[in-house]
């Protein structure tokens, strides 16, 4: 694995085998990044709940919610941050938009990564209890944010 450091100077990890990490290190042809700098990286969800659908991933790897501790979190503020300002250059109301982050064992892939949807009011069915915020398998990013401690 090629250890990479991070933002708070902690290091992380490439992992090899793990999607995510293969599309933030621009190694998947078929995934359009939509924003990246040396941190992290947003790109379209593939099987998106509703007209916009972003997952923002850090470029080092981290496994879920559950790997996190307090040095993480500017790297969760960065993670809103820039998929605030990706749905708004698509002129899309912060109102109608959910951020968060599925819980394990409620993970499909197991690579830290934060939802951006929206409009949340064109979501099926499905997609509203999947992604249905503070339930046991999906936590907004504040509740992620507050859960650390430190």
């Amino acid at each position: 694995m090629a250890a990479q450091i991070n933002e708070s100077g902690t290091r992380g990890n490439i992992k090899p085998g793990c999607v995510f990490c293969t599309i933030a290190a621009g190694n998947d042809a078929a995934t359009e990044i939509v924003f990246q700098n040396e941190r992290i990286c947003i790109f379209r969800d593939i099987k998106p709940a509703s007209d916009f659908h972003y997952l923002a991933v850090p470029k080092y790897h981290i496994e879920n919610v559950n790997s996190l501790t307090a040095a993480d979190k500017p790297l969760l503020v960065e993670l809103k941050q820039e998929l605030v300002r990706v749905l708004e250059a698509n002129q899309i109301s912060l109102g109608e938009a959910s951020f968060g982050f599925h819980i394990p064992p409620f993970t499909t892939v197991k690579h830290l990564h934060m939802h951006a949807i929206a409009p949340v009011s064109n979501m099926g069915f499905v997609g509203r209890m999947i992604f249905r915020p503070n339930t046991m398998w999906f936590k907004t990013d504040e509740a992620v944010l507050n859960s650390i401690t430190g």
